[in-house]
């Protein structure tokens, strides 16, 4: 297999930093003017009579002068605009008009020439002063060019030199492919080897990259460039089909998951791959860059792990982003927000208290997934209204249930990052909790781990607060984010529950039933309850009972049920 084409990152990424450059056009147009004003220098010297400009009489030979100065300029103009190459150019141009000045005033005693002799030495005194003094200021622009253009831990291309790229495929109707590509889970590197490591990993990664982007080992051309972070963009062009595209994706993914060793550790990465064809699905850069990360975020969204997925018009799907949009304004003003219950147990099938789980109801009576409507929500900023309502709600079913039974159940509801970090948070939570007359140890707050990352020292301080109110604290979806054992050992956190995506696999391997019991491990080592989430059969709950799972939730013992439905089940414990 063979390129069509010899470019590589670095032949691409000079044309690029000196792109800005003036034009060969204008080289050749100087060089005219240059030839031309010399024409007519010598042939107003020799010339005898008068021209009339405006009516006014001059003698031809006046006119010398002016062409004279006309060629003077253009060859500082050379050297302004073309430095080096110019400065030659010029110093040609001027020392071959001296043997013909020289010849007609020694030999011929044309003394009429001496001017012209002195003029010329002095041009060329001229442009060699100031090509010596832009000579630095040149190559002080020159660095600074290629730094605009590159990605100084790696030395890739950054995201300007890849859009001045695809300006210049647009403005020539060229055919390529934008691809996104974020890898997975580099954070943890980071959070448990250091930083200093991390960036050891990414120029692992840029190299292999760039080596394969060189190489004559696919059918296209490729530019990769890193964007930021662990996120970065791959150009392909030269492609006669879709399938070409792919198969140059394909190669990028098999280069990258091949084993990465620093300082004799071993490192496995993946990546997830979004891309987009131009001019198929678009010709106009903006919605060039968005195609692509939509396609990367749907990926990402699935969490399949590394996949590779072309955009199409449903991954975006703006009017129905729209519409759900309007139905949760509509929803909250209307107070048509609802919510239901799924029920939690323990090992022996005794239940400990449910999850309140949000949920948007179309007026046919269908229910729109929260996968769907909860994205659009945070997006929106509408999260936190949606938060405070369910809370309510479910304090109100709760401080219902505890007047009626003596039932020492948990209420457990989920709190966005925007909502904890909002200033009335604990108010509010206060409020709610003295109108229904609801203890806060009956209580318990769900959050992210991510949130470890994102908003650590505020979120612990939220944290800390509620726990000094009495309420449980509970780790949401743990294994998926980036935290690392020390955030973990360091809030004050009384549950880890472990998603569902692991639980999922747990019975396909023994690495993945490994996985979950190391996280449950980690949890009983830092004094934590755990509960799995979405346990779907009665095998997985053998597994989970036998590696010292605390707490199951799942369609296995109960799925999510509307107030009335809790009751009951309260009722018959």
């Amino acid at each position: 297999m063979t390129k069509r084409t010899g470019d590589g990152v670095d032949k691409t990424l000079r044309n690029l930093s000196h792109k800005r450059e003036t034009s060969k056009s204008a080289f050749v147009l100087l060089l005219l003017i240059y030839a031309i004003a010399a024409f007519l220098t010598t042939m107003s010297s020799r010339i005898k009579g008068q021209v009339v400009i405006f009516n006014i009489p001059f003698e031809y030979s006046s006119l010398t002068g002016v062409f004279s100065l006309l060629t003077n300029t253009c060859a500082i103009c050379l050297v302004m605009l073309f430095h080096k190459v110019g400065y030659i150019t010029a110093m040609i141009l001027v020392c071959s008009s001296f043997p013909m000045m020289f010849i007609n005033v020694f030999v011929r005693q044309n003394y009429k020439n001496i001017p012209g002799f002195f003029n010329g030495l002095m041009v060329i005194v001229a442009i060699t002063i100031i090509f010596l003094g832009n000579r630095k200021i040149v190559d002080y622009q020159k660095s600074i060019r290629e730094q605009a253009v590159t990605d100084r831990l790696t030395g890739l291309p950054n995201r300007f030199a890849c859009t001045e790229l695809m300006n210049d495929f647009l403005h020539s109707n060229s055919r390529f492919a934008l691809v996104a590509i974020d890898l997975n889970n580099f954070k943890s590197i980071n959070d448990t080897m250091g930083h200093d490591t991390g960036d050891l990993v990414l120029k692992a990664v840029a190299n292999r990259w760039k080596a394969l982007a060189d190489s004559t080992t696919t059918y296209t051309t490729e530019f990769i460039a890193r964007i930021t972070g662990d996120e970065f963009m791959l150009i392909i062009s030269d492609y006669l089909t879709n399938d070409e595209v792919e198969t140059a994706i394909s190669a990028y993914k098999d280069e990258l998951e091949k084993k990465i060793t620093i300082d004799d550790c071993d490192y496995y990465l993946t990546a997830c791959f979004g891309y987009t064809l131009c001019p198929d699905d678009s010709s106009v850069l903006e919605n060039i860059l968005t195609f692509a990360d939509a396609a990367l975020h749907e990926v990402k969204s699935s969490g399949s792990g590394s996949r590779i997925l072309k955009f199409s018009p449903d991954v975006l799907n703006t009017e129905r982003s729209l519409e759900i949009e309007r139905k949760i304004r509509s929803a909250l003003s209307d107070n048509k927000i609802i919510y239901h219950l799924q029920p939690q147990y323990d090992m022996d099938h005794k239940l400990i208290g449910f999850e309140a789980l949000a949920r948007l109801k179309e007026d046919n009576g269908t229910y729109i997934s929260p996968a769907e409507f909860i994205p659009v929500a945070e997006k929106t900023g509408l999260v936190d209204r949606i938060d405070n309502r369910v809370f309510e709600l479910a304090v109100k079913f709760m401080g219902d249930v505890l007047k009626e039974t003596s039932s020492d159940i948990t209420l457990s509801v989920n709190v966005s990052v925007r909502h904890l970090m909002k200033n009335t948070f604990l108010d509010e939570i206060r409020r709610v909790l003295e109108e229904n007359n609801v203890s806060p140890e009956h209580i318990e707050i769900e959050i992210t781990e991510s949130i470890m990352i994102d908003s650590a020292d505020k979120a612990l301080q939220r944290i800390e607060e509620l726990k000094r109110m009495g309420m449980k604290v509970a780790i949401d979806d743990f294994g998926t984010g980036y935290s690392s054992l020390s955030y973990l050992n360091n809030f004050p956190s009384d549950m880890l529950k472990i998603d569902k995506s692991f639980i999922d696999k747990m019975n396909q391997n023994e690495v993945s039933r490994q996985y979950v019991a190391m996280i449950i491990s980690i949890g009983h080592t830092l004094d934590l309850k755990v509960i799995s989430e979405g346990v779907e059969s009665q095998d997985q709950v053998e597994v989970l009972r036998s590696i010292g799972c605390d707490y199951i939730q799942g369609f296995v013992w109960g799925k999510p049920v509307p107030p009335e439905e809790a009751r009951k089940l309260i009722n018959a414990d």
